[in-house]
């Protein structure tokens, strides 16, 4: 009976572990769309592709 209540409570807390890492994720892509990030990076593989080509 302990092993059942002890794996339990290990699932549960693997599992809100889990949410709260998606949670975190999920603030920090919402804070990278409000700085607009994603055109600094947008720009930076833009370069890097035409340098890959040879044309930049």
């Amino acid at each position: 009976m302990k092993k059942n209540k002890a794996e339990s409570q290990k699932r549960r807390t693997a599992l809100a572990a889990r949410w709260c890492i998606l949670a975190v994720s999920v603030l920090f892509l919402i804070a990278g769309a409000v700085k607009k990030e994603y055109l600094e990076v947008l720009q930076k593989a833009v370069r890097i592709c035409l340098e890959c080509i040879g044309i930049g």
